[in-house]
């Protein structure tokens, strides 16, 4: 190769890379100089195609689109500006660099001409080693729109692949709603001179709430509302294994009941805790770690004991329309080894209601960004009191909704109600 072509980027023929700009399109109504043209482009290794007017140029291109254009300004009919303007309109998967040749040199022709969507512009007649610097540079402009289209593609086949991940992930996000679902089995079920309500809504596919209950007996019942630590796959699958080790269909794999042989009894709620921080620190070994509302009712006394860990202030609904928060905070669960937990005592009477409810209600946000808090649960619960059940639990969740304006919650969303009759 000669110093001059390996200086401007330009092979002889019939050694350009398949990867070049090597079809150049002349344009020009006279015969003459589109075959001067011709001739040394065709001495350079292009490959060349000639058209007498805009019209005839424009079929060329729709048959096989070239990509460098050389077209004189001044032909009969179309342009060299309008056949620019309605070359740059055809569809076509790769950029064409357009050079227009005119004898003007006027810089408001020149402005003109690039306006019209010209890539460069020449002036006749031509001087080859001015062409052959303005072809160099078209063939870089085509080697990088061609790069660039290339990555474009590559971006969009990564596009899809993460967008077909994602919906399988999505797919098996929403199976395991339903299985975290499942862990609610029972929206309403009767303890003899209780009956136990619950409502749970994820904030996303997946949550860390988990409430719940198990029976000690004929005359007791344990009802319980978790919050694990973050959101996500991972508090679902803690909330998963703590529904597993309360569980009132395996009772032998309850760490709140004692006993087989002669029936199952239950730990006090503060010792359950405890069991629990253990359990948390030691088995799950997890980042997360959980706040904790449980409470056990005899139904024949009313008595309760409860546990909070953490957790938002039980609620006792009075049948005589008070309304009482129990409780003094407490520690979360799976925090510290050495970690107490108290025991807090209360008693229901006939028509009292025990309400235990996630930081998804008592931390949820109103319009204006303001919390919900210890107050605003009290006002809301005194405004739906003559609701009962499943329905009191879903007036909440409509209330809080409302006092959005959105249908969406940030956090978990979940509560757990006993009516001692």
């Amino acid at each position: 190769m000669s110093p001059a072509l390996e200086h401007i980027g330009l092979r002889p023929a019939g050694q350009g890379s398949a990867d070049d700009a090597r079809r150049v399109l002349v344009v020009d109504d006279s015969g003459m100089q589109r075959r001067i043209l011709a001739v040394t482009l065709s001495r350079w290794g292009y490959e060349v195609t000639e058209a007498a007017s805009g019209d005839e140029a424009l079929e060329a291109c729709r048959r096989t689109p070239p990509d460098i254009v050389i077209s004189d300004w001044m032909m009969p009919g179309m342009s060299g500006p309008d056949f620019c303007r309605a070359f740059r309109d055809l569809p076509k998967d790769q950029y064409g660099y357009f050079i227009l040749l005119s004898s003007k040199a006027d810089k408001l022709d020149v402005a003109e001409g690039l306006h019209s969507g010209a890539d460069d512009f020449l002036t006749k007649p031509v001087n080859s080693g001015e062409l052959r610097a303005r072809l160099a540079a078209g063939g870089r402009i085509h080697a990088m729109h061609r790069e660039l289209t290339r990555k474009n593609h590559l971006i969009e086949e990564t596009l899809h692949e993460l967008q077909q991940l994602y919906d399988s992930i999505d797919s098996d996000l929403l199976e395991a709603k339903k299985l975290q679902q499942s862990l609610v089995r029972e929206r309403q079920v009767r303890f003899g001179r209780a009956q136990v309500s619950q409502i749970l809504r994820t904030a996303g596919r997946v949550g860390g709430d988990l409430v719940g209950h198990y029976p000690i007996g004929a005359d007791r019942v344990v009802i319980y509302s978790i919050d694990v630590s973050g959101h996500g796959i991972s508090s679902a699958l803690m909330t998963a294994r703590l529904a597993g080790v309360l569980s009132s269909a395996v009772p032998n794999q309850n760490v709140g009941l004692i006993g087989a042989d002669q029936g199952f009894d239950g730990l006090p709620p503060h010792e359950i805790a405890g069991r629990l921080n253990a359990i948390a620190l030691t088995e799950m070994a997890s980042a997360h770690y959980f706040t904790l509302a449980l409470a056990e009712v005899d139904l024949v006394s009313g008595r309760v004991q409860m546990v909070q860990a953490g957790h938002p202030h039980p609620v006792v609904l009075r049948a005589d329309g008070r309304i009482d928060l129990i409780g003094q905070g407490g520690f979360p669960v799976g925090l510290l080894d050495e970690a107490v937990f108290d025991r807090v005592e209360d008693r229901l009477f006939p028509g009292d209601r025990l309400l235990l409810v996630s930081d998804g209600i008592t931390e949820c946000t109103d319009a204006d960004g303001t919390m919900l808090g210890d107050d605003g649960l009290v006002r809301m619960l005194d405004r739906i009191r003559d609701s009962r059940g499943n329905a009191l639990l879903e007036s909440m969740v409509w209330t809080l909704a409302q006092d959005r304006a959105e249908q969406w919650f940030e956090d978990d969303v979940s509560a757990i109600l006993l009516e001692y009759d």
